[in-house]
């Protein structure tokens, strides 16, 4: 089986530090040639951005690609939803979880594999505030031990 690398294209750092990420599905997008193109550049932005299931699609709302300058007039709306390619059983089985238990399909990277993009999205549930400065300090405290641990090793 051939190993094919991701190019990162956009991140959303604040996701990982806002919400417990529970699972993560990887997806198509369906986009036009001048917005892969812009991306390629680094165009896109997925701050704050959020993917939504309507009957048995899936669409990224809020995910914005900076219009490609050559393209002029064929350029597409910068803000437009966007629909996510997912099989119809996995839609199925997100749709359950995010009803059920309350759930949020948040895009986790954007990222090229091979020549096609694909979506890291995660299914994430928020944390209250406490919950991150707790996992803020549980980082320090592991970023020190290992800082002590290498000390310890250098002597």
């Amino acid at each position: 089986m051939k190993s094919e690398s991701k190019q990162i294209l956009c991140l959303n750092r604040k996701a990982r530090h806002s919400y417990d990420i529970i699972e993560t599905v990887e997806a198509g997008i369906m986009l036009g040639g001048p917005e892969v193109k812009s991306l390629r550049n680094g165009g896109g932005s997925i701050k704050d951005s959020y993917a939504q299931i309507k009957d048995t699609e899936v669409y990224i709302t809020n995910f914005h690609i900076s219009p490609y300058a050559q393209a002029s007039i064929f350029n597409y709306d910068p803000e437009r939803k966007r629909k996510l390619l997912l099989h119809k059983r996995e839609i199925v089985r997100l749709a359950g979880k995010v009803k059920e238990k309350g759930l949020t399909l948040i895009p986790l990277s954007i990222y090229l594999k091979g020549n096609l993009v694909k979506v890291e999205l995660g299914l994430a549930k928020g944390r209250r505030e406490y919950g991150k400065k707790e996992a803020i300090k549980e980082r320090d405290v592991k970023r020190e031990m290992a800082r002590e641990a290498k000390s310890w090793r250098r002597s």
